[in-house]
């Protein structure tokens, strides 16, 4: 979909980046000073991470699918037709984040960062999904002849609302997420705890959604979505069994169980 002022056209799927990206920049301002935490240094630094961002997304997509881009070279730059891979951004956008958080921000622990950051990411992820593929060419998922089914451009057929899934569903774990926050906050558990059960979460998510209502059988890009989904899931869970039992042991070893006291004759 595009909206047409004047010489210039505005596609949907363009606009509900930038207003997405808008929103998680300041969201987590609002978290970074909510903590205590400076954050005149963010500004510069999401246009990084934006940039890194769109250009691994688009990257792993065009690798993912290199076969629909080969007659055609030039698409390969048509980000505003879409086609980005979620995995490709989060593998560009996030380490590129957290290294210049590192170096304008010192201050800030690294895990304490990633658990401030995750809530941001699932959020933006939720409303993405909605001003994004929502409004996008070809945005829907399977044919489908139930009562819940979607008209998407370029599409025939209703079709399954896979990106109103998607945000719901993420808007579900982030649900998680605050509450593994508040636990944290008020136990003084472990940081990193946040950001790991998010992405074991997250990762759940995006396979259920690729398995069931986008994937088609063979395709590479769906398998690896698929595959990623698992091993985001699997390094999510188990860094938080991990933190947890981290954190116990800590906790026991510095304050310990006392023995009893030996019965009186």
């Amino acid at each position: 979909m595009a909206v047409h002022l004047g010489p210039f056209v505005f596609h949907t799927y363009g606009l509900g980046l930038a207003i997405t990206f808008l929103f998680a920049y300041r969201y987590l301002g609002r978290r970074l000073r909510a903590h205590g935490y400076p954050d005149g240094w963010l500004t510069s630094t999401a246009v990084w991470v934006v940039v890194a961002a769109l250009v691994g997304a688009r990257v792993v997509h065009v690798v993912a699918n290199l076969g629909a881009y080969t007659g055609d070279p030039i698409q390969v730059f048509e980000v505003w037709k879409g086609g980005l891979a979620s995995f490709g951004g989060l593998l560009f956008g996030v380490p590129t984040g957290f290294v210049l958080a590192r170096r304008r921000c010192p201050e800030i622990p690294g895990r304490r960062l990633a658990d401030l950051v995750a809530p941001v990411l699932l959020a933006g992820w939720a409303l993405g999904r909605l001003l994004g593929p929502q409004l996008m060419y070809a945005g829907g998922g399977h044919p489908t002849h139930l009562w819940l089914g979607m008209y998407y451009a370029g599409q025939v057929g209703p079709r399954l609302p896979v990106p109103i899934f998607q945000s719901l569903m993420t808007f579900a774990v982030l649900l998680v997420a605050w509450r593994v926050e508040a636990f944290t906050a008020r136990r003084g558990g472990p940081d990193g705890l946040v950001m790991a059960v998010a992405a074991g979460f997250w990762g759940v998510n995006r396979f259920i959604e690729e398995h069931f209502w986008l994937s088609y059988p063979g395709h590479a890009g769906a398998v690896a979505v698929q595959a990623a989904g698992l091993a985001f899931a699997f390094a999510g869970f188990a860094t938080a069994g991990a933190l947890l039992l981290r954190h116990r042991r800590r906790a026991e070893a510095h304050d310990p169980v006392p023995a009893e006291a030996p019965a009186e004759t």
